[in-house]
C-alpha cells in the first residue's frame, strides 16, 4: 500500500497570520435607546454597566445594599472637603468594581444643578479607551453624553 503524499504548511505561517480578537465581552441592554438592536460589546458593555451602578442609589438593590451610589444622597450638598472625598471614594470603588476595565482618570466638577463626572476607562488586556461623561443633575436625573 503506498502512502499518500500529505502537504505540510510552514510552521511559521500559520504564526505570521494574525488573530485579532475584537469582542471579548458580549451582553445586551434594554435601557439604552440609541444602539440598533440590543447588543453591546467591550467598551460599550462595561460603560453600560458603570452607568446602571450609577443610576442605583446605595441601599436600593434588593439583597445587596452596598451596590450602588451615594452621589444621589449628596447632590444637594456643595462641593466641601468632605463630600469630595466622599464622593471619590465612592466614584474609584464603583470604576473599579468590574475588572474588565480599569479607570485611568476620574474627574468630578460641580455645576450649578448637580456634578458632573466625566471618566476615561481602559479595557484590561487591550489599548482600547473610552470617555464617559455622566451629569448627575437635581431635577433631570442621571444624563450620560
Amino acid at each position: 500500500m503506498p502512502y499518500k503524499s500529505i502537504q505540510i504548511n510552514d510552521p511559521q505561517s500559520v504564526y505570521q497570520k494574525n488573530f485579532k480578537i475584537t469582542q471579548f465581552y458580549k451582553g445586551f441592554s434594554s435601557v439604552n435607546a440609541n444602539t440598533e438592536g440590543t447588543k453591546l460589546f467591550d467598551l460599550d458593555l462595561v460603560k453600560q454597566n458603570i452607568i446602571n451602578h450609577f443610576r442605583t442609589k446605595k441601599g436600593e438593590r434588593l439583597m445587596n445594599p452596598s451596590f450602588g451610589s451615594i452621589i444621589w444622597n449628596l447632590l444637594m450638598d456643595p462641593l466641601t472637603p468632605e463630600t469630595t472625598e466622599l464622593l471619590k471614594k465612592d466614584i474609584n470603588t464603583i470604576c473599579n468594581y468590574d475588572p474588565r476595565a480599569t479607570p485611568i482618570q476620574i474627574d468630578l466638577t460641580e455645576y450649578p444643578n448637580g456634578y458632573l463626572l466625566e471618566i476615561t476607562l481602559q479595557m484590561n488586556g487591550t489599548n482600547q479607551t473610552a470617555n464617559l461623561k455622566l451629569a448627575f443633575d437635581q431635577q433631570l436625573g442621571l444624563i450620560t453624553q
